[in-house]
């Protein structure tokens, strides 16, 4: 199953992972802060210091920043897909330009909270530590 590593005190990375809950209809994937257990098995050290990637661990691989976005996009399908093929044509050197300059002001524009989102009980099921 594939997992979201998400920044855990992150306003806009929390957005995200409210935004992806409602899509993934069928639930397809698992989300997990960077700061937890679960990414300190699944994902590299030197990955999850940088807090300021987004990070999808799906069948054994890690994919970091805008190749992740393209990929959840694909996951969660219907027009999200379309979306995600468009992102696709754009050279990775460019969606990571972009991805990266959006990550460095991303706590400016969206806040930074004191502890990690605690999924609601409904929500259980698609958290990991």
């Amino acid at each position: 199953m594939p997992i979201v590593f998400f920044d855990g005190v992150c306003g806009f990375c929390n957005h995200t992972v409210n935004f992806l809950l409602k899509r993934d209809k069928h639930r397809r994937l698992r989300f997990a802060p960077l700061q937890g257990e679960t990414a300190s098995q699944c994902v590299p050290a030197e990955i999850r210091s940088n807090l300021s990637s987004l990070v999808l661990h799906r069948d054994g691989k890690v994919y970091l920043r805008s190749a992740a976005v393209v990929r959840i996009l694909f996951i969660i399908g219907g027009v999200w897909s379309i979306l995600g093929a468009l992102l696709w044509i754009i050279p990775l050197p460019l969606r990571d330009l972009g991805y990266k300059l959006f990550a460095r002001y991303r706590y400016t524009l969206f806040g930074k909270h004191d502890a990690c989102r605690l999924p609601t009980p409904e929500e259980r099921t698609v958290f990991l530590d």
